[in-house]
């Protein structure tokens, strides 16, 4: 088996390209079945989840293949790369399946393609073309869009400044979740580029009643 992580490529903080929502695609070659299933993750270990849920979920099947990049920190600095053969001939499956990946320059996306044997050898070509393959056909079933890197941004204020915090996030236009306890606790997904003005106006806005993390 051959697993491996890729070394901590530089990157930049621009846009990349990713899949535009999990989806999954089926075919079969000599009797064996082949499902490629993709998904947008936004860390390393939202993929290695994704991953495992796959792996119990599908216990019963021969293999397992995954495959993930990832941007390993916020700023998107470095890129984490990952793939396992999961019992397949090395080379065969897990580097096929990152390769499709690279090829299509996509990030922040994770890949398991599960096999069900059945019944006859395929040979190192056959399982290189089947596994590139499902990765292939699940990402043209996902779609490819281009996307902004992002962090979370915690956002902390009194009752009587909640209104305000919310009103300056709606009219940006940024997701929240509003957690209403002893303070109200905002947390938002904000492009990176447009964090530190964000900070600004809430602080402006709440005249420095804002707890900002």
């Amino acid at each position: 088996m051959s697993d491996g992580t890729g070394p901590g490529t530089e990157r930049g903080r621009g846009p990349y390209r990713t899949v535009a929502e999990p989806a999954a695609a089926r075919f079969v070659v000599q009797g064996s079945e082949f499902v490629g299933r993709v998904r947008p993750v936004d860390s390393v270990e939202a993929a290695e989840a994704f991953v495992e849920a796959v792996r119990e979920e599908y216990a019963d099947a021969t293999h397992n293949v995954p495959a993930y990049r990832v941007r390993a920190d916020p700023t998107g600095e470095f890129l984490r790369e990952y793939s396992s053969d999961d019992g397949e001939p090395s080379g065969s499956a897990g580097k096929p399946a990152l390769n499709v990946l690279t090829q299509r320059d996509l990030e922040n996306v994770a890949v398991v393609v599960t096999r069900y044997y059945g019944g006859t050898n395929l040979g190192v070509g056959g399982l290189v073309r089947a596994y590139s393959r499902a990765v292939k056909d699940a990402v043209d079933e996902a779609g490819v869009i281009e996307e902004r890197p992002h962090e979370r941004l915690s956002i902390t204020v009194e009752y009587d400044d909640s209104g305000t915090v919310r009103s300056v996030l709606e009219s940006e236009g940024y997701a929240f979740d509003a957690d209403y306890g002893a303070d109200v606790s905002f947390d938002v997904r904000v492009p990176i580029a447009e964090a530190e003005a964000l900070r600004d106006r809430l602080r402006s806005a709440t005249s420095g009643r804002v707890d900002l993390e």
